[in-house]
């Protein structure tokens, strides 16, 4: 019996928690802009996931339009070695230079840089697929500040 009062609170507690999705129609709101031009440079695997992310708002015609050229780079970085000289712990490096350019000419520039530390593996074939993970999620991470700073731009 006080298994199932004890889970029921636990249900009552969890269920009306307030959680909210991040992405929801609701929130969409907030970010109240269009892109009219997207140009992008730089490391193919990152501009294809942020052209992912800014592809909602390049349809969309709202009051904020946006032009914008993205020039980004990648880097994987060595850390630490062992005594033999090989290679214990890398950083992968993100950095995204973009220029705005609204329709009455006014210009902003800003750069995002985000990156993320780990450890060598033994398997070369886990390591890869763990670097293509951890670029693909800095690459989320910058498309959502990217999509905060344009947001913020009056």
């Amino acid at each position: 019996m006080k298994k199932k009062i004890f889970s029921f609170l636990i249900f009552l507690f969890l269920s009306s928690c307030g959680y909210e999705a991040l992405y929801s129609e609701k929130n969409q709101i907030n970010y109240n802009f269009s892109i009219s031009e997207l140009i992008l440079n730089g490391d193919r695997e990152v501009n294809l996931k942020i052209k992912e992310k800014l592809n909602n708002y390049i349809l969309d015609k709202k009051d904020k339009t946006f032009r914008l050229r993205i020039s980004s780079n990648s880097k994987k970085i060595i850390i630490a070695k062992n005594r033999v000289g090989n290679a214990t712990n890398f950083k992968i490096e993100i950095t995204v230079d973009m220029e705005v350019l609204k329709n009455n000419g006014l210009k902003s520039n800003f750069v995002i840089i985000e990156s993320f530390d780990y450890s060598n593996k033994s398997d070369k074939f886990e390591l890869k697929s763990y670097e293509k993970e951890i670029k693909n999620n800095l690459s989320n991470i910058v498309s959502d500040k990217l999509k905060l700073r344009l947001s913020n731009i009056r």
